[in-house]
């Protein structure tokens, strides 16, 4: 079955990167000239998806103004003959057949992908983390797409870390299947030490089919006093198995200052408007270090 929706969870309060999120959500930081929401919603479309759920929290009615129209806006730059920038901006809200929900209370992942019960109706969906900005020739959706339509399975995208990463997210039982797929057949959120099965673990995407909502029901609260949704997903993998990813692309991490830091300089590297100016600056900061 064809993956036709994305769900995109961004109703997390951003405690890593205070101050700068006590009034701006870590969603809208933005990644040279354009907010990490953005370059997910992008991402997504590339993929070929077009419907997309957001599930935000109270005050992040800023990421919503961000995908609508500006007539005001748009009015000044069209009268000013800024017509690139005109359709830049009018493009944004033209991504995608976007909606929105708010996550009432900060219980976890697990809670606020219930949410999305009703959009997704009985069909399997992908669910993308809206502080993980991944930046590649080829969708990181488009490639857990493609396994789910593959294999018929759930799917999880996933790289190998550090130790102190994998205790930190989450740890994955893996075999090899085929090139960078592999079964996964069991997983465990924010493990100790002495229960990492591997140095695999999620990152930021996976496709779920609508069974997993049932599974959320039934699921305890987990790690950090929420409701995990790698819980739920532990289940699918140890009773039918889920198809693990080692997808291409670099990812971001940007609920930390480094991660957010590290996509500045890498993207703005390639940026066709300021790479090359960037590059030379770097170049001359370089020679202090």
């Amino acid at each position: 079955m064809k993956v036709k929706k994305a769900v995109i969870l961004a109703a997390g309060l951003g405690t890593r990167v205070l101050p700068a999120t006590k009034a701006m959500p870590k969603e809208m930081l933005t990644i040279v000239d354009k907010p990490a929401i953005q370059y997910i919603v992008e991402e997504v479309t590339r993929a070929g998806i077009e419907d997309v759920l957001i599930i935000l929290s109270r005050g992040k009615s800023v990421v919503q103004d961000h995908f609508d129209r500006s007539p005001e806006l748009e009015r000044a730059l069209q009268d000013s003959g800024k017509l690139e920038m005109y359709e830049n901006v009018t493009r944004i809200a033209q991504l995608a057949n976007l909606k929105y929900i708010r996550q009432q209370e900060m219980k976890g992942t697990g809670d606020a992908v219930m949410y999305a019960r009703s959009f997704v109706g009985n069909e399997p969906f992908v669910v993308v983390y809206g502080d993980d900005v991944i930046i590649g020739d080829d969708p990181a959706t488009a490639q857990v797409c493609r396994a789910y339509e593959k294999y018929g399975k759930g799917v999880v995208a996933m790289k190998e870390v550090p130790d102190e990463l994998v205790l930190k997210y989450c740890t994955l039982d893996v075999k090899p299947k085929a090139d960078n797929v592999y079964d996964v057949t069991d997983m465990i959120e924010k493990p100790k030490a002495e229960e990492i099965i591997s140095n695999f673990a999620i990152l930021g995407r996976c496709v779920l089919p609508a069974k997993v909502f049932d599974i959320l029901e039934t699921v305890p609260v987990g790690a950090g006093g929420e409701y995990q949704l790698t819980d739920a997903m532990k289940i699918l993998a140890q009773t039918e198995g889920m198809i693990g990813v080692d997808f291409t692309g670099k990812r971001y991490d940007m609920g930390n200052k480094l991660g957010i830091l590290k996509a500045v300089v890498e993207v703005g590297l390639e940026h066709p408007e300021v790479g090359e100016g960037f590059r030379e600056y770097l170049r001359d900061i370089a020679k202090e270090l």
